[in-house]
């Protein structure tokens, strides 16, 4: 076979080989796009007719009753292959408050956090890295010697005191709890230092997101996370305060903007508190005695199927008064493998334009509305574009209660 044969032969094979694997690809991104279970209400008459846009998708008119209102259809690819069986759960529409109410967070963390291991110099002017290989950025320090540790303040007090003594960290890492023995060496300041940055507790200024009536509510659409490792940060207690906004850093293209305030936390101007730090935001209950000074709009909420591309508008609060301005629904991803970018959001209202330059940090948790209904709630801006940005359902906001 000459040599001009075997090239084409060899290209002919390439290209099967190269439509195969495209073919397989865009199989299995077809498939993952749909979700395997969705819930819908009585009034919603095709809840499946937004699932997915792509027109090669079909549904097969046999369905699966599996009581209770509840039903599994399968979806197939060109009505011939198979993709997935997708299970509709029937749930009564809900109502809730969609707040907007700009709030201060206080959360401290279960254990120290360790942010990063580094050195210690000594009175003969060495470097030394006293837990060099004993612990690593995003472990929690939860005990001393066996002793339960509360606070930043206190591990330093008890390696102060430890003359030089090993000390038995008991560390919790990647959910498994490991012991480390580490000798604290003598700085040139005349204090015991065992060479680590630790975080004990953070503070900002959100947006909450809904309320309910027996006073459990959603806020931020995204958990709260260590701004040097990126990890969620592990809750020990936490509490929601009164803020205000004084100050609005317009966004631009490459620089976020952000919403300047000042958060109350005398102890009469406490919200309420914070039971839980998720991926999808943070939750807990606002005191009774709080409950009539939040301002609240009541609404029904949406499936996320019953979201659209098109008309929308967020509710925020920039200068002292909670406004709806308008915004755009431009793609959204039924699949949500990141839970918290669920659909992409465009505002188009001139006056929160001018105001911000369009989404901002201290917006995140801002309700979402579509038709009359909540459909979630901002979580993210696009550094590029800042009149753009990302929502979560509403639905997988709740889903967490």
């Amino acid at each position: 076979m000459s040599m001009g044969k075997k090239y084409r032969r060899l290209l002919f094979v390439l290209l099967l080989l190269s439509l195969a694997f495209t073919s397989i690809y865009m199989f299995y991104e077809i498939r993952s796009s749909i979700p395997d279970q969705i819930y819908y209400c009585e009034d919603e008459e095709q809840p499946l007719e937004h699932l997915t846009e792509n027109p090669l998708v079909t549904y097969s008119t046999e369905i699966q009753a599996s009581g209770n209102g509840s039903y599994q259809i399968n979806c197939q690819l060109m009505d011939l292959i198979p993709l997935k069986t997708v299970k509709a759960v029937k749930v009564e529409r809900k109502s809730i408050y969609a707040c907007a109410m700009p709030v201060g967070i206080y959360m401290e963390t279960s254990g120290v956090l360790i942010v990063d291991a580094g050195e210690v110099k000594t009175r003969d002017e060495e470097f030394l890295k006293p837990a060099q290989n004993l612990v690593q950025p995003g472990d929690y320090i939860e005990k001393v010697d066996g002793t339960i540790l509360e606070n930043k303040k206190q591990l330093l007090e008890q390696v102060k005191q430890s003359q030089g003594n090993p000390l038995v960290l008991t560390l919790r890492r990647n959910g498994e709890t490991i012991q480390q023995r580490l000798t604290p060496v003598l700085a040139a300041d005349g204090v015991y230092r065992i060479g680590v940055w630790v975080r004990d507790n953070i503070q900002g200024i959100g947006t909450l997101t809904y309320l309910n009536q027996d006073g459990s509510y959603g806020a931020l659409g995204h958990g709260i996370s260590d701004v040097d490792i990126g990890d969620l940060l592990k809750l020990g207690s936490g509490e929601l305060y009164q803020a205000d906004i004084l100050e609005v850093i317009r966004g631009r293209q490459g620089s976020p903007g952000e919403l300047q305030g000042v958060i109350h936390y005398q102890e009469e101007e406490t919200l309420g508190t914070i039971d839980r730090n998720t991926k999808v935001g943070i939750f807990g209950t606002i005191s009774q005695e709080k409950w009539n000074q939040i301002p609240k709009k009541s609404c029904e909420i949406a499936m996320k199927q019953e979201t659209v591309e098109g008309e929308a508008s967020i509710l925020c609060c920039i200068n002292g008064e909670i406004t709806e301005y308008q915004a755009k629904i431009s793609k959204i991803d039924m699949s949500q493998y990141e839970t918290n970018k669920c659909f992409q959001i465009e505002v188009t209202d001139q006056r929160l334009l001018e105001k911000t330059g369009g989404i901002v940090q201290g917006m995140s948790g801002s309700p979402i509305l579509q038709n009359g209904k909540m459909i979630g709630a901002v979580t993210h801006v696009f550094v590029n574009d800042p009149t753009k940005g990302y929502g979560i359902f509403i639905e997988t906001m709740l889903e967490q209660e």
